[in-house]
């Protein structure tokens, strides 16, 4: 008995689907091309060439997702801004080491292609790598059938930048004495969001409702990531910039530790900052000890600046004139004894 011929499509699988997304994200992609794309959208490999005025260039690479924030953004059908969190999780990784954000890829995997959701997603891909200065030069969009439930989908990205050699930001030269800024975080960013999750389905919330002003608690939650990179590049160009750590998951207490020098310890007050409303909110609804939301959240502090004390005004003004006119001191560096943590929290 001769049967009917089967396609890729009888699988699950729409090729003109994919084509017709490729086609739909190669307008935002050149909006963030620079110098040095070799290649665009749709071939097999990027190209990119090493910047030129580089003496000695050191290749920094990170990648990331954005973890259970996934789930929320399919619950509330906001996928706009998802693609943001994805590119600043990884250029503000490399950022930390001195790198200039060169280049961006991407991968979208999903059961069945959605053309509408996917271009949504990449072209906040693209407005973030707009934000970060680097160039969206290629990606993979995998449609799996049967691998996701319908109407979700995964992503994962990834970054590459370049350093001087002599110009590394490895924490090496802090000392006692040295100042802690803090730059402003939109909210949760991409990190602790399984226990967000925990929370919301405890407290039940109308996330439609106004929270913060004009903004309701969705709007709150699904805050895309900020991206610190320009203003962190100019003040790097200007000022010897010590340590600079990103606050993801593991919050104040587990990321500012990192960059530190084993003979010194940052302390930081967190008085010297408004926390935003989002994590009083968490707090309450979750029961969240102090110690639980500093070591989980970021509570209003996306990026750290080690600085020595002189040059402290300095870079406060260029921050701000850079964009970051909230930048403040938010602690200071001291001698570390045995036994204590890397940094110190405290609320005074």
């Amino acid at each position: 008995m001769t049967q009917d011929s089967l396609s890729y499509r009888d699988a699950g699988v729409d090729i003109d689907a994919g084509d017709e997304l490729v086609e739909r994200i190669k307008p935002f992609a050149r909006k963030t091309m620079r110098a040095g794309v070799l290649g665009g959208i749709g071939g097999f490999g990027a190209l990119f060439e090493v910047p030129r005025n580089y003496r000695e260039p050191v290749l920094v690479s990170g990648t990331d997702g954005v973890g259970t924030k996934l789930k929320l953004a399919f619950e509330l059908q906001r996928h706009d801004t998802i693609g943001i969190d994805l590119v600043a999780m990884s250029v503000n990784d490399i950022l930390v080491q001195g790198a200039e954000p060169l280049f961006f890829l991407d991968y979208f995997a999903c059961g069945k292609l959605d053309v509408d959701t996917a271009a949504d997603v990449v072209k906040g891909i693209a407005r973030g790598c707009e934000l970060a200065g680097c160039a969206l030069i290629g990606g993979e969009t995998a449609e799996m059938p049967g691998m996701y439930p319908v109407g979700e989908y995964d992503l994962a990205g990834f970054a590459v930048g370049v350093v001087e050699k002599s110009r590394i930001i490895d924490g090496s030269t802090i000392v006692p004495g040295d100042v802690v800024i803090g730059l402003p975080s939109s909210g949760a960013h991409s990190n602790g969001y399984s226990l967000v999750r925990k929370i919301i389905a405890r407290a039940q919330p109308d996330l439609t409702l106004a929270f913060d002003g004009e903004a309701t608690l969705a709007d709150a939650i699904l805050a895309p990531t900020r991206i610190y990179v320009k203003p962190v590049l100019a003040l790097m160009q200007l000022l010897p910039v010590k340590g600079l750590a990103h606050i993801t998951g593991g919050g104040l207490t587990g990321n500012v530790p990192r960059i530190l020098p084993p003979q010194v310890k940052a302390v930081i007050a967190t008085a010297a900052w408004p926390r935003p409303k989002l994590f009083d909110w968490l707090q309450r609804e979750g029961g969240v000890a102090d110690c639980e939301m500093h070591r989980v959240f970021n509570c209003g502090i996306g990026m750290v600046v080690v600085v020595a004390r002189e040059d402290m005004q300095q870079s406060l003004e260029i921050l701000r004139d850079m964009g970051e006119p909230a930048a403040v001191v938010i602690g200071s560096i001291k001698p570390r004894n045995d036994g204590e943590a890397g940094t110190i929290v405290v609320s005074g």
